[in-house]
């Protein structure tokens, strides 16, 4: 059974807000640890305003994101580790490679497909992130019950 659960992209303002908001929303019944992390975060930064927004357009509220750095201690301490694509997957395994059987990434049951970083792109890249972010969560969501 997986009780802690983090969601790893780059900056930890974009992708993995949207998928630790998703998956927090969608396990709410649970008593689960769920955050988020990036492999190079904006530490302290909110979610990026285009996110934000998104998320709000589909009912989720992740204005009170901070951003955070994908530490060992913090990593270790995770049961799964979902990344976005395959240059997070590969951050944390050269650097961690104890912790290669709990790094999977979002879109694992989706072809194992990178979800692209929306970062100052326009507000339909946000959207598409989403779209992909929501995916891979309802894939994983069947597969760990």
């Amino acid at each position: 059974m997986f009780n802690r659960i983090i969601v790893v992209c780059t900056g930890n303002i974009c992708r993995s807000p949207i998928g630790e908001g998703l998956l927090k929303a969608r396990l709410k019944d649970r008593n689960l640890e769920i955050c988020s992390a990036g492999t190079g975060a904006l530490i302290g930064h909110p979610a990026d305003p285009l996110a934000v927004e998104v998320a709000a357009d589909h009912g989720l509220d992740i204005s009170m994101h901070r951003a955070q750095q994908a530490t060992q201690p913090l990593l270790s301490s995770m049961d799964l580790i979902l990344t976005l694509d395959n240059g997070h997957s590969d951050w944390i395994n050269a650097r961690y490679p104890q912790l290669r059987g709990r790094v999977h990434k979002i879109m694992k049951w989706n072809e194992n497909a990178d979800v692209a970083d929306p970062y100052r792109q326009p507000k339909a890249a946000f959207e598409q992130a989403w779209t992909d972010i929501e995916t891979g969560i309802d894939a994983w969501l069947q597969k760990i019950g």
